[in-house]
């Protein structure tokens, strides 16, 4: 067994929604190499090392670590030879079908990407799983073998992983099961908006969660969004030119204080566009944003009547967003229900990160809204979904939220759309075209797809 670094996540057991898709992988007969792909410090590390506990042997190369290691891919791609030099290099015998073969931060080294191909040609029964925190630039570089690798996308933890890191499986069992028309009990409600709360004030990078579990203080774990924060703007060297730090650097630190609005270069300060808007990209491609895109969602797929030059941005976090923002995330833990009243902006993106967290991993998460722009009748939804062959308006509203004019509106002119969807502080109702869900419950309208739910169940299993 290769030794290697441990870190905080190992201290207790973190189950997470991508385990399922994991193991599927593993156990499906036509397994391709599996790219992971995922920001920094979303857990893939850790994911993939609790998969190779189910193996007889787990062999992992930290290239970023171990420089050594990057001259295997170097002589040729033969997968046979490498096999052979990572076994000598190792101390452990790699087996076909008992060993699950890991290249980690495999970005240094694009050649290792190109060789997957050749392991899949040749050595098609070996498990190799390859991994990395600027992964996606190294693809852009050297391409992938079109139907030689198979992809899956991690992010930060969801709530309902939140939950069952903090081990509330019933409460994730109820969120998952409760009926749209029952009103839930105020004790049970008023206890999970508790809950969500103390996600809202810790986020979901995977550090910050051990932290809480382990201190339940706020104070103990305040380091940890500076560290995770130095670590992103760190990497602004290693992916943007020279030229580009400073952009990356004042959009880093902007961006969350457009959250919620359609994006506008001129908020962020006496730039031109051309120069900002290629330093968006690749914050984008490193996972530390998300696109919201306009669409007119008339048809589906939703992306073919979007308007990629209109969008929204996501901060991959909500809890890193807040620090950047300086906020006083400590006014979840006091009074979660009355803070919402006060953080739409908040609001919106938790909901925004939940949708992304829940989408089946196999392709990058894509999020959409709408809006119409006309003189005395303009109107905003927040978020648009696709579920099989319905267009689901979404409308987030930070307090109770009785007024719904445009997600009325999207349905009076989308004659396809047969209900809309409202989160809120309030509790579960229908009325007419409106279902109206508690903040916390988001997870619940995701379940169309079998996989994504037996994901979502593995969790409490």
């Amino acid at each position: 067994m290769v030794i290697f670094v441990a870190n905080c996540l190992e201290e207790i057991l973190m189950k997470r929604l991508i385990d399922h898709h994991l193991r599927k992988w593993k156990d499906s007969p036509l397994r391709q190499p599996l790219l992971l792909r995922g920001a920094r410090q979303v857990g893939k590390t850790y994911a993939v090392r609790e998969l190779g506990k189910t193996f007889s042997s787990f062999v992992e190369i930290n290239f970023e670590l171990n420089k050594r290691a990057r001259n295997i891919f170097e002589h040729d791609l033969d997968p046979k030879r490498i096999l052979r030099e990572i076994a000598t290099l190792t101390g452990v015998e790699i087996e076909v079908g008992k060993t699950l073969l890991f290249f980690d931060e495999i970005q240094t080294v694009p050649e290792g990407i190109l060789a997957l191909r050749y392991f899949y040609e040749v050595l098609p029964e070996l498990h190799v799983i390859a991994a990395g925190s600027l992964l996606d630039f190294a693809i852009q570089q050297v391409g992938v073998p079109v139907g030689r690798v198979q992809f899956l996308y991690m992010y930060p933890l969801s709530f309902i992983e939140f939950l069952s890191a903090l081990g509330h499986s019933l409460i994730i069992k109820e969120i998952l099961s409760h009926p749209v028309e029952e009103e839930i009990s105020e004790v049970i409600h008023n206890k999970i908006f508790e809950l969500l709360g103390s996600y809202l004030a810790v986020g979901g990078m995977p550090q910050a969660v051990v932290c809480w579990k382990n201190m339940l203080s706020l104070h103990a774990c305040s380091q940890i969004p500076q560290m995770l924060v130095d670590a992103y703007q760190y990497d602004f060297v290693k992916y943007g030119k020279s030229h580009q730090v400073k952009y990356l650097d004042l959009l880093f630190s902007r961006i969350p204080q457009q959250l919620g609005k359609a994006f506008k270069f001129s908020q962020i300060g006496d730039f031109r566009k051309r120069e900002l808007d290629p330093c968006v990209d690749l914050m984008v491609t490193a996972g530390v944003l998300h696109r919201v895109v306009y669409s007119d969602a008339q048809g589906i797929p939703l992306g073919a009547q979007a308007d990629t030059m209109v969008f929204k941005l996501l901060f991959l976090d909500v809890g890193l967003s807040q620090f950047i923002l300086d906020f006083k995330t400590g006014d979840w833990l006091l009074n979660p229900l009355e803070t919402f009243v006060n953080k739409g902006m908040i609001a919106e993106s938790f909901v925004g990160q939940e949708l992304v967290a829940y989408e089946h991993p196999v392709k990058k998460a894509q999020l959409y809204y709408w809006k119409r722009d006309a003189s005395g009748n303009s109107a905003e939804v927040d978020y648009v979904i696709q579920r099989e062959r319905e267009i689901i308006p979404i409308e987030v509203k930070s307090g109770k939220g009785r007024t719904l004019r445009s997600i009325q509106s999207f349905l009076n002119s989308h004659q396809n759309s047969h209900y809309g969807i409202r989160f809120s502080t309030n509790n579960y109702s229908v009325y007419e075209k409106i279902h109206s869900y508690p903040l916390y419950a988001i997870a619940k309208i995701m379940i169309s797809n079998e996989d994504v739910k037996d994901s979502l169940n593995a969790l409490i299993a």
